[in-house]
């Protein structure tokens, strides 16, 4: 087990936060090599094989937003840093959302730098705390972090917006029998929307610190900045949801990418 060491915290967590941008940079880059196969897979009437590698195109995107989101966390410790070395065995209200997100979630992840994160703040708080993090005891870990690290196929919708959005971007037409849903008992599997997505989470209650987080998050990232006047032509407004703003928000920001 890692004994605690300020110094070797702050490297691993710069480390650990130059390292998750790297990931995501090149996350990003296959992710666009993917838009364009799915582009030319419906160009050639590959349809239902175009639809199974978008949802898994919404999946990558989803773990490149946890990525984000762990990046930030580390951002918020390395700013705070003075609040890890505050003495307790509790973490302070305004480092508690990233304290527990992060001895929740970096395992989860591919970056080495954010175990010994993860290993060095189970050092300065202890078995117990790390253990409440893992078991998400009293939900004390931010509701965005499960969500985002829960597996759910993306929901129907969301799959025919993304295609739609690629075949735009692409300037390849899409065939009009896809441009609704298609109904379930025409799939081969079916695709069920998960609960988070239709989740309000401004009902839930606060984690300590997690309320001065969102708004040093919403500073940083202002990832859905240009999507809340945006929606498909024809639909009505979907109800917002951390969820679903999120994955609209990267959505949204195909065309700028592509």
């Amino acid at each position: 087990m890692a004994r605690w060491a300020s110094g070797r915290m702050k490297i691993q967590l710069k480390l650990a936060i130059q390292r998750a941008h790297m990931l995501q940079d090149k996350q990003e880059s296959l992710a666009k090599k993917a838009r364009r196969e799915i582009a030319d897979l419906v160009a050639i009437g590959k349809i239902e094989t175009a639809r199974v590698k978008t949802e898994s195109l919404i999946m990558q995107d989803v773990h490149i937003e946890l990525l984000e989101l762990l990046e930030l966390y580390c951002e918020t410790l390395y700013a705070r840093f003075a609040l890890l070395e505050v003495p307790g065995t509790e973490p302070q209200s305004a480092i508690h959302a990233p304290v527990m997100a992060l001895l929740h979630a970096a395992h989860r992840t591919e970056l080495q730098e954010l175990h010994v994160v993860q290993d060095l703040l189970v050092a300065r708080y202890g078995p117990e705390v790390a253990q409440n993090a893992q078991d998400n005891l009293h939900e004390c870990v931010p509701s965005r972090v499960i969500n985002k690290l829960a597996f759910h196929m993306p929901p129907d919708d969301l799959v025919h917006a993304y295609l739609r959005e690629i075949c735009r971007a692409y300037d390849v037409a899409l065939p009009g029998s896809i441009e609704e849903p298609i109904p379930e008992s025409e799939n081969a599997s079916t695709h069920p929307t998960p609960s988070e997505h239709a989740h309000d989470t401004s009902s839930e209650p606060s984690q300590p610190g997690e309320t001065a987080f969102h708004t040093e998050e919403k500073a940083h990232k202002n990832l859905a900045s240009n999507t809340t006047a945006e929606h498909t032509p024809g639909k009505p407004a979907e109800k917002s949801t951390s969820e679903w703003d999120a994955l609209m928000a990267r959505f949204a920001q195909l065309k700028k990418t592509t």
